[in-house]
């Protein structure tokens, strides 16, 4: 078993040196700490597996953000703070409509990342955006140009009156008998 922790160590650190995200790393740390585990209780898999989780937990919970933040990165020639702070102010393009509540998707180096609108309200497919913050592996964006165009629900505006949002369907052009005030309504003594 501790052959087994000692190589998803080796293979968790080699995917921390290709992605930087200082996630493999505290996982490459817990499977060394369960392989010391190993090494004196090879017969006790669920405390390996235990002080894996928990070291990695700690490292990542405790450890990552210290790190992040004085770790320096470049990016084409900027200096950007932590792991995302060069994606900050980078111009991207939305591969379909982003709302504040993170439906949308954007093309950032030719990956898709999640993100949500920052001015809180829709932005279509194909704007030019900003990213202006990171949360978590969703990106903040705002339109590029500082132009959000309005959204409009076709379920609650009167065609005729597109800028009088109404609680009401549009009223018929004809009107009826129904609508008549002077006509009582039927079963109704008169």
């Amino acid at each position: 078993m501790v052959l087994f922790w000692v190589a998803l160590g080796v293979v968790l650190l080699l995917v921390e040196l290709r992605h930087l995200a200082f996630f493999a790393l505290f996982g490459a740390a817990g499977a060394f700490g369960a392989a010391l585990v190993a090494l004196v209780a090879p017969d006790l898999v669920v405390l390996q597996v235990v002080v894996a989780v928990v070291v990695a937990a700690i490292g990542i919970r405790a450890v990552r953000p210290w790190v992040q933040d004085a770790l320096p990165v470049h990016h084409e020639g900027r200096l950007a703070r932590g792991v995302h702070g060069s994606l900050i102010g980078e111009e991207v393009l939305t591969l379909d409509t982003v709302t504040e509540h993170g439906t949308g998707h954007v093309l950032l180096a030719g990956e898709r990342w999640l993100a949500t609108s920052g001015s809180g309200d829709p932005i279509p497919v194909d704007t030019r955006v900003l990213v202006t913050g990171v949360d978590g592996t969703r990106l903040i964006v705002w339109p590029a140009d500082g132009f959000v165009p309005p959204a409009v629900d076709l379920t609650t505006t009167d065609p005729r009156r597109p800028d009088e949002p109404t609680d009401h369907p549009p009223a018929d052009d004809h009107p009826t008998a129904a609508d008549d005030p002077s006509d009582p309504p039927r079963g109704a003594a008169s």
